[in-house]
């Protein structure tokens, strides 16, 4: 396949690394101009990103448009203005009343078509200015709440503060956003502690390659 070509390349995105880091390293190693991803993944979150270079660019927006599946862990208990670990955490306020039966039928409610509002450390545009530059800015921003699906929100494992989940969704759904608001219905406050994008369409995180795979000199 020559690069004009193009080709999909599945990458498992490592953790602190933005999704520009991973183009610009894959842009550099292959020598070619044109690339780009399918769907920013946070710093903070691992697992799936795709690349699409040359022609196959044309095929970032039916990628971007495709369901996601996520897997993570929620802190229950504090917050943060982030709604994840980019920025600290409150105290911890008492959780012992809360129920493993609460929090699951607190995460069943967000299932279905949900308004959501996008954190405001979030690359959304206010006034052609990207929020999280406005957020940290210390910059008083207001979003406005958008339309998502969320088709299954589940809760595999509770210890504690933690609760590990797995959630099926559309695109333009921000899982901080889902954690801030669980947290909110708990009446207790929670924030994303880790988040792993596992699939996108039929694309899956098992068939995708590091880093440095991708860059050594066999591939």
């Amino acid at each position: 396949m020559t690069p004009d070509e193009g080709q999909v390349i599945l990458v498992d995105k490592p953790l602190r690394w933005t999704s520009f880091d991973v183009v610009k390293k894959l842009r550099y190693h292959l020598k070619v101009k044109k690339i780009g991803h399918a769907g920013t993944l946070d710093p903070l979150a691992t697992g799936l990103l795709i690349l699409c270079s040359g022609k196959m660019t044309k095929q970032i927006e039916k990628f971007q448009a495709q369901e996601k599946e996520y897997t993570g862990t929620i802190i229950i208990g504090q917050t943060t203005p982030s709604y994840d670990l980019e920025t600290e955490p409150t105290q911890a306020v008492d959780i012992s009343h809360i129920s493993m039966e609460e929090i699951k039928a607190a995460a069943s409610t967000f299932e279905g078509e949900i308004d959501q509002t996008p954190p405001i450390f979030s690359a959304v545009k206010v006034n052609g200015k990207r929020a999280y530059k406005s957020a940290r800015e210390g910059e008083d921003i207001k979003l406005k709440s958008r339309k998502i699906q969320i088709s299954t929100f589940e809760i595999s494992n509770i210890s504690e503060e933690k609760i590990n989940f797995r959630v099926v969704c559309s695109k333009g759904t921000y899982i901080r956003s889902l954690a801030h608001d669980l947290g909110q219905k708990l009446g207790v406050g929670a924030y994303l502690a880790a988040l792993r994008r596992t699939r996108i369409g039929d694309f899956h995180v098992e068939d995708a390659k590091t880093i440095e795979e991708l860059t050594s000199k066999e591939a």
